[in-house]
């Protein structure tokens, strides 16, 4: 009996100490990394980080930012993350030569607290989408009369207005609720202006300049936050930090999200059950092709597909597949070509960079596709052409020996196979006969002329 409490004690302070280990002790700070194009694999890894960080007590979370921008959806997930978090969180544009472009203003933002580093900047946040919001360099002038009555509606149509007010009416409600230059976030948004850290603390659009993760606790320190509806002092002197990387999960959200991999993951789905339904038991083209057909239809329904797209590339591979049953002389191939290229080339509706698809890897498919499909057709006419080995229709024109003399019927050997044959002209015994027709079992043949 002692042997047994003993060995659930034992038992118990092992399980309390993995406990210890993975969780972070009361006071110490989270760090989470955003880099590159914000995606649906960002937005879902700061989820995951800030439910994490909570788990573990965090005194507060660092977002260190480096990006160029990203998809607006990710984004606003990524502030709604924030402004509902129980913890502080704070901001952090770093290292030098670092930047927070587009999405990453509106995170900024966003935080309790904003920071850079020396030599960063921030900004340039117009909203962009595709057939949307055109290049603020390349909007029509604003005329004189515009200009004197103070007018900063952007100029285009009636969706770029659309979009780009909704934009700057959520950057400054961001602005006005962390109060910071709200004059200036919509000059971010309507003018893609941009900041270097020094003039972003002078014009007060973040609150500090820090070298390091650690000075940036240091001048924190102290400092009153409102954090989920009530004020909140800072204690963060001093404090332990702790990455938190992607997991498993985020990083394969982040592989087949990028829409090039996404892409190919599509078209070895469709390929792979075409091969399977073509040549059923094979089994492996099948299996591949559907887990491939899967994880593609998974990653387009967190990216901003274009269904025009999607339909003329189903389209395209629909016609090169029948083309390769049903010849047509090319015209299903080119068009299935045609419509393959316009439907990639649609295939994402957006124009936010690091979330198009390569126009080499469109490129190089199509003249795969196109490859192939060439050499069905070619393949097709010259099986048109070739002359006919076997069936009734190859008999006709056949030479043979007659096995007997006769008039009008008798015996006749064609590929070594004896038939019974009519003829018009009398025949000999061994003399050379050419087939001519075919009625039934009974074959019309003529004297082969000796020239033959």
């Amino acid at each position: 009996m002692k042997h047994a409490r003993r060995l659930f004690l034992l038992l118990l302070s092992v399980w309390s100490l993995f406990l210890a280990a993975d969780s972070a002790a009361p006071g110490q700070a989270v760090l989470l990394e955003i880099s590159g194009a914000i995606g649906p694999a960002t937005s879902d890894y700061i989820h995951r980080g800030l439910d994490k960080a909570r788990a573990r007590n965090a005194a507060i979370v660092i977002l260190r930012i480096d990006t160029p921008g990203g998809l607006d959806i990710a984004m606003r997930k990524i502030n709604q993350d924030i402004l509902g978090s129980p913890l502080p969180v704070a901001g952090y544009v770093a290292p030098s030569g670092a930047r927070a472009a587009s999405a990453g203003t509106y995170i900024l933002y966003a935080s309790h607290v904003a920071a850079m580093a020396p030599g960063t900047s921030l900004g340039a946040a117009t909203p962009v989408q595709i057939g949307g919001v055109p290049d603020p360099g390349k909007s029509e002038p604003v005329k004189k009369d515009a200009k004197d009555k103070g007018d900063k509606e952007p100029k285009g149509d009636t969706m770029t207005r659309k979009v780009t007010n909704d934009a700057v009416a959520y950057i400054r409600s961001l602005a006005q609720l962390r109060g910071r230059n709200v004059a200036w976030a919509e000059r971010a948004v309507r003018e893609a202006v941009s900041l270097p850290a020094e003039e972003a603390v002078q014009l007060k659009v973040v609150d500090l300049m820090a070298r390091d993760v650690d000075d940036l606790l240091a001048r924190i320190d102290g400092r009153q936050v409102e954090v989920d509806g009530r004020a909140q002092i800072l204690k963060t002197k001093g404090l332990a930090v702790s990455l938190i990387a992607p997991d498993w999960r985020s990083r394969l959200l982040a592989v087949i999200t990028d829409p090039n991999i996404a892409y190919i993951l599509m078209l070895l789905g469709i390929y792979g059950l075409f091969f399977e339904l073509w040549n059923p038991g094979f089994v492996l083209p099948g299996v591949v092709g559907g887990i491939c057909l899967l994880l593609a239809l998974f990653a387009f329904q967190v990216l901003p597909v274009s269904y025009a797209g999607l339909a003329l590339i189903l389209l395209g591979i629909a016609f090169m597949i029948t083309e390769a049953f049903v010849p047509s002389f090319g015209a299903l191939g080119i068009g299935g070509v045609i419509a393959f290229v316009a439907g990639s080339i649609l295939l994402l509706d957006t124009e936010v960079p690091g979330f198009g698809i390569s126009y080499w890897l469109i490129g190089s498919v199509a003249l795969v596709s196109a490859a192939f499909f060439l050499t069905v057709v070619s393949l097709a006419l010259k099986a048109r052409r070739r002359r006919i080995v076997s069936g009734s229709e190859e008999l006709i024109g056949a030479s043979g020996v007659a096995l007997e003399g006769f008039k009008h019927e008798g015996r006749v050997r064609i590929h070594s196979e004896d038939w019974n044959a009519r003829t018009r002209a009398p025949l000999t015994a061994g003399q050379k006969v050419r087939v001519t027709g075919r009625e039934g079992l009974t074959l019309l043949v003529e004297p082969q002329p000796k020239e033959d």
